[in-house]
């Protein structure tokens, strides 16, 4: 299991698509018959929904999709010898498995937490990553814990973990839900709410302009995984073979140090 971060280097169905060709392989890798075990949306192309941005695990730099999910899933597909497609999906099709049943690609990679919820509907490969809540607040906020969000407004993104964790915790505050950070993130810059709970490594990359800070941070003991169809036991176990031995090798630590840092 990987260490937990404490700062980082920085609809309904797809929205947009971009295809990236897997790094790290040769030609002679890919065959014509290469992942017809899979069982996959396009043949030979390992297809994957993910809700972007989420920095610093999946957004789009100088035209490709990157970040640290993205880095991972590039390997994955490279050591399965298959190219790799990613569609840009909304997480409330993506939490829900509904992007996997409608067949719409074969593995969802968008910092999703491991659930029982989630494990009825999807399958999921090993944890690769393991994640902390947190409270962002202004710099000159008064709002210093989670007990201070009593009457105050609180950004969170929707059908996430830290929604849940919101709705449990902070007693008496107003709690706003958004479809992803990219309008979370605006709503507390333009004081439509006063504190955003969600993901340490996100509020962290909004901490680097100096105009907020993070307030608080919780233990969940929340494990992100990536998902597939539950029936898909051949491609499940092909992940998690491919994950062991990017720990193995010290390709999982390369990308990690890459996007998270002490």
């Amino acid at each position: 299991m990987p260490h937990k971060a404490r700062t980082a280097a920085f609809a309904f169905l797809a929205i947009g698509a971009l295809s990236l060709t897997a790094c790290g392989g040769d030609d002679s890798a890919a065959s014509d018959d290469a992942g017809s075990e899979f069982n996959l949306v396009s043949e030979g192309t390992l297809t994957v929904c993910s809700d972007i941005p989420y920095v610093p695990f999946e957004y789009e730099e100088n035209g490709e999709y990157t970040g640290f999910d993205m880095d991972i899933v590039k390997e994955i597909a490279s050591g399965l010898g298959l190219e790799l497609a990613v569609q840009d999906a909304g997480f409330e099709g993506i939490a829900s498995g509904t992007v996997l049943a409608a067949n719409q690609c074969d593995l969802s990679a968008s910092a999703i937490t491991i659930t029982e919820e989630r494990q009825e509907a999807m399958g999921f490969a090993e944890p690769y990553y393991d994640s902390l809540q947190s409270l962002l607040v202004p710099v000159d906020s008064d709002i210093k814990s989670i007990e201070d969000l009593d009457g105050k407004k609180l950004g969170v993104q929707g059908n996430t973990t830290g929604e849940t964790y919101a709705r449990d915790n902070a007693t008496g505050a107003e709690i706003f839900a958004y479809p992803s950070d990219a309008e979370l993130f605006p709503a507390i810059q333009s004081g439509n709410v006063d504190a955003v709970l969600q993901d340490l490594p996100v509020n962290i990359g909004h901490t680097e302009d100096g105009d907020f800070t993070i307030a608080e941070e919780y233990e969940t003991d929340e494990s992100y995984g990536f998902a597939m169809d539950k029936d898909n036991t051949a491609l499940v176990s092909a992940v998690n073979e491919q994950l062991t031995e990017m720990r193995d090798n010290g390709k999982y630590q390369e990308i990690y140090d890459k996007y998270f840092t002490e």
